[in-house]
């Protein structure tokens, strides 16, 4: 099962391997530095429309960040 906290991990890697600062990253996507500092320190979760909006800019798959597997015969 996964948790919100699994969320956060990878969410967090995430911001970390883009290579981008949170003032940078922040600026992208419209939200303050703190708001990104929260989802790095694992304090927050994204709205689904922000986790969008962090995917795109980020170029990640949302379904990784959210843990989801597909079925193998999908």
């Amino acid at each position: 099962m996964n948790t919100t906290k699994d969320i956060s991990i990878k969410l967090s890697q995430a911001i970390r391997q883009s290579g981008m600062t949170q003032t940078e990253l922040a600026q992208k996507i419209g939200v303050s530095q703190q708001q990104i500092s929260s989802y790095m320190k694992k304090h927050s979760l994204p709205s689904l429309d922000m986790l969008s909006r962090l995917c795109t800019v980020l170029d990640l798959d949302a379904n990784e960040i959210l843990c989801v597997e597909r079925p193998k015969d999908y």
